[in-house]
């Protein structure tokens, strides 16, 4: 049986031609928010890997940057604690804030959706 080579610093393996294309999209900011009415939130309590500190998380907004940052500072305001605005549509508040957070995005006419246990 042939032995590899494990080490291997030049490959010309069809998997390394692989087009990135849409995963370039995938990142892409939007142009435009769309309507709350058409999108559906994820909300999840998160505390893995924070220390035992609990976060709760919204996901799947289909907004543009400046939108999402407004809607962030609103929620944060809303209850009264810090959070964070990330990249592909992620809000992050601290602390567990779930049915609030749920209350207030259907009132501006989210749906929402409860992720996890």
């Amino acid at each position: 049986m042939r032995q590899r080579n494990r080490n291997v610093v030049y490959s010309t393996a069809d998997d390394d031609f692989v087009d990135k294309k849409p995963a370039e999209k995938a990142n892409k900011p939007l142009s435009r928010s769309l309507p709350p009415a058409e999108q559906v939130i994820g909300i999840l309590r998160e505390k893995k890997g924070r220390g035992g500190k609990q976060v709760t998380v919204l996901r799947d907004f289909q907004l543009t940057a400046v939108d999402l940052e407004t809607l962030g500072k609103q929620l944060k305001k809303a209850c009264g604690t810090g959070g964070t605005v990330k990249e592909g549509g992620v809000i992050e508040i601290q602390g567990d804030h779930r049915d609030k957070l749920a209350a207030l995005l259907q009132k501006q006419g989210y749906k929402t959706k409860f992720i996890g246990g």
